[in-house]
């Protein structure tokens, strides 16, 4: 009799099976990822795919923290790892342990992914630059204790301003947990105000060996602080996030010193030439001012000063005796024409005429002046106006 099997047994066998494979328990699989999802619980789902296949990949928490890139859709990656069945759902898939870009190191495309990311939030942004102070009177240097490089930043700035104090916060540059022991140097060197400028320093190395300086943790440090940071990591062709973040970038640590700390000698002749155009300014001014104040002594204002005042006062007088004149003037002129205007009044006024026997009839009904005999009639009572006083009378 044929063996009857559960769905269960049936996936327990088959992974049994799989999992013996020599070949699917360590492997490595180039391909395409799609459907990518990052759960909350911090897997990774997604699926691996070439031009006619595909196949459903994991990667736990436990492997994929260490990534120093951020997986995407379309990305090209090669995955380390071994196939299994997941025997709940009856569906075998690929259990990624290891994952790096296909064609491109993991590290370069980390730094590509992290500038690009850091580039749209603004961190890069020009305007949020702060200025290096002139005169520095403490600068802190976060590097390594040991090596060339604190060294030769001790040695350059005494040499150029030995009064400038040196406050060295020594942190690991390379290595495991390099990256969180500099930003907590940068965030308590804040709290304390004990510097006015700040240096980030390292010698030159590789890409691996610079990349303390290229984690996200150090670039938020440096945009938080509130002090100016100068980024001097590697040498000159040497470029890391702390280099974009920063306030200032120097191409080496030497050259970091030299533009922190300006050159004591060189202030004090840079000083001793402004004392000396300013003596002189002063005193071509002092000389101009006295060639000035000599003309304006000996000027007719300074020695006549009531000259212009009496000038003035007789000019006055004679503009009033003008006007006076003027007013006379034409008082007479018009007192003139008045005379003349009121005698051709008064030959037009009817009083004139009244007092040489003349009379004036109205019609006391409506006050009509009467000028013909057609005008009045039987009965009709009139008013006589003459020189010296009125008539009432009737008409028979």
């Amino acid at each position: 009799m044929r063996q009857i099997l559960t769905v269960s047994e049936i996936n327990r066998y088959l992974k049994n099976v799989i999992s013996r494979d020599v070949l699917l328990s360590g492997l490595m699989v180039r391909g395409e990822i799609s459907n990518y999802k990052n759960h909350y619980s911090g897997h990774m789902y997604f699926t691996l795919k070439d031009e006619s296949s595909l196949i459903k990949c994991v990667m736990f928490k436990t492997y994929n923290c260490e990534l120093k890139f951020i997986p995407e859709n379309g990305m090209r990656v090669i995955i380390g790892g071994y196939v299994s069945v997941f025997e709940r759902d009856g569906q075998y898939q690929l259990y990624v342990e290891s994952m790096q870009p296909d064609g491109i190191g993991a590290l370069h495309l980390a730094f590509e992914q992290l500038k690009q990311k850091l580039e749209k939030e603004g961190l890069f942004d020009q305007s949020f630059k702060k200025p290096l102070p002139l005169l520095p009177r403490a600068v802190g240097v976060v590097t390594s204790s040991t090596g060339a490089v604190i060294r030769d930043i001790i040695n350059i700035m005494g040499r150029r301003y030995p009064n400038i104090n040196i406050k060295i916060y020594p942190v690991a540059v390379q290595g495991e947990g390099a990256a969180k022991q500099i930003s907590k140097a940068i965030d308590r060197i804040n709290k304390l105000r004990c510097v006015d400028v700040l240096i980030l320093a390292r010698g030159g190395g590789s890409l691996e060996e610079l990349w303390a300086f290229n984690e996200e943790v150090v670039a938020r440090s440096i945009y938080r602080s509130n002090i100016p940071v100068v980024s001097a990591v590697g040498h000159e062709t040497d470029y890391t996030i702390a280099d974009f973040v920063a306030d200032k970038r120097a191409p080496t640590p030497s050259a970091a010193a030299e533009i922190v700390a300006p050159e004591k000698a060189a202030l004090k002749n840079d000083l001793n030439n402004l004392v000396y155009r300013l003596a002189r300014s002063l005193n071509q001014n002092l000389v101009i001012q006295r060639n000035r104040l000599f003309r304006v002594t000996d000027s007719a204002a300074f020695k006549q000063p009531f000259d212009r005042i009496y000038q003035e006062r007789m000019r006055l007088d004679i503009f009033q005796k003008s006007l006076i004149r003027a007013l006379q003037m034409n008082f007479s002129e018009y007192k003139s024409r008045f005379a003349v205007l009121a005698g051709k009044l008064d030959a037009l006024s009817p009083l004139t005429i009244m007092a040489r026997g003349y009379s004036i009839i109205k019609d006391k009904e409506n006050g009509k002046v009467i000028q013909s005999i057609n005008d009045v009639y039987k009965g009709a009572e009139l008013e006589i106006n003459l020189r010296d006083g009125t008539v009432d009378c009737v008409v028979k």
